[in-house]
């Protein structure tokens, strides 16, 4: 696959999203001469990530979440509140990160300000270089992967991570099948000013079709993740700011004050996907080409951010022991390291959402049960807590 014109490297990664550039600039940091492959384009929209205590660490490795810190929010209490008003319903759960020992949960951060830092940070790196274009194909062969661009420029790599979203090029090109579950649910996100202070407590409405949760923002502004039906989707993306805070504040019961949409508000059809395999091929799947869940427990972004810094580990030890990248046994070292906290997260997401969509009586007397037991036992409280912030066996290693 040394085709003339062909540039060499190390490892190619194609997606410019925050996996991605967080996967490449672990990766060229680490001595991996490394490709990018993904078109650069003004991050103008205004949605936010939670970012919790794993991704900050992993962040920060890379001199990157110094920079950003002023401009985020702590989130250090999280309020669930039973907003469903069935017949049984669950008591409120109140979660503190000073019960762990810990300053915060995360961060609550504008996903614009944390891509022109990795930007940033991707534009320092010798051993980084960036094709500002999308792939257009991938082939894998028996030494290498070649891949060309929109524009005609050709990369041959040991190995590729695709961290190139929910209609992954890299994961067809693995050949690898998908599954995907369509949810009759959809989330509206949206930013918010307010005229009481958050005191740094996030809060999430369960209601009878899905979590509504509001997340501090730096000063008297919140982000919104609103799951509703597909229709009130549509029917609140196209209210005024003011008619649209309006109906924020009610389902908040005015903890934060009086309340105003900000800026843009964005709509996302809810769905389930998962591949058949993490790797195949020399090729390994990054974030949303790996798994697709509602956005639930804060946990997509993180959980992404776990496959970059996994995959600059397995990659940079094998690189450094003068391996072959792509061979089966480093992409099985790989799958085999994100396999489980995958499958446990989406199956926790997938079941707190039936759960909160179910009009079965007893799976509500259950949800409510659960949650009691939460408030009431103090070690299951905690180990939840850490759990959300990172699987045990990461903690423990």
């Amino acid at each position: 696959m040394d085709t003339p014109g062909t540039s060499q490297f190390a490892v190619a990664i194609v997606g410019g999203g925050p996996v991605g550039l967080a996967t490449a600039v672990g990766l060229a940091q680490n001595g991996v001469p490394t490709a990018l492959v993904a078109r650069k384009a003004a991050y103008g929209d205004n949605r936010t990530t939670a970012l919790l205590g794993g991704s900050i660490d992993f962040l920060t490795s890379l001199q990157i979440w110094p920079g950003c810190k002023q401009q985020a929010a702590a989130l250090r209490v999280m309020r669930l509140i039973d907003d469903t008003g069935r017949l049984v319903r669950a008591p409120e759960v109140r979660l503190s990160s000073e019960e762990i020992g810990e300053e915060t949960f995360g961060y609550n951060i504008e996903n614009r300000i944390l891509v022109a830092a990795l930007e940033a940070r991707a534009s320092e790196l010798p051993n980084l270089v960036r094709y500002d274009d999308d792939a257009s194909t991938i082939r894998s062969g028996e030494a290498a992967v070649e891949i060309e661009t929109g524009s005609g420029a050709r990369i041959s790599a040991t190995t590729v991570g695709g961290a190139d979203g929910r209609n992954s090029l890299a994961r067809r090109s693995a050949g690898i099948e998908l599954r995907t579950r369509t949810l009759d649910q959809s989330a509206v996100t949206f930013n918010t000013a307010h005229s009481r202070p958050h005191d740094n407590i996030s809060t999430e409405f369960h209601t009878p079709h899905g979590p509504r949760v509001f997340v501090p923002l730096p000063g008297m502004r919140s982000s919104v993740v609103w799951v509703t039906t597909p229709d009130e989707a549509s029917s609140l993306q196209s209210l005024s700011d003011g008619e649209l805070g309006l109906r924020a504040e009610r389902q908040a019961h005015s903890i934060l004050g009086k309340m105003r949409a900000e800026g843009e508000r964005h709509v996302f059809p809810l769905m389930m996907q998962s591949p058949a395999a993490l790797a195949a091929h020399r090729i390994a799947l990054l974030g949303e080409a790996a798994h697709v869940f509602p956005p639930i427990g804060a946990q997509g972004l993180n959980l992404g951010l776990r496959d970059a810094a996994d995959f600059v580990r397995i990659i940079t030890t094998a690189h450094q022991a003068g391996e072959d990248l792509g061979l089966a046994h480093v992409m099985a070292q790989y799958s085999r390291a994100r396999r489980t906290d995958i499958a446990s997260r989406s199956a926790v997401i997938d079941f707190a959402n039936r759960s909160l969509l179910s009009d079965f009586l007893p799976v509500q007397m259950m949800r409510a049960a659960g949650l009691h037991l939460l408030n009431i036992a103090d070690p299951l409280r905690r180990f939840a807590m850490r759990e959300g912030l990172a699987p045990w066996w990461r903690r423990s290693a």
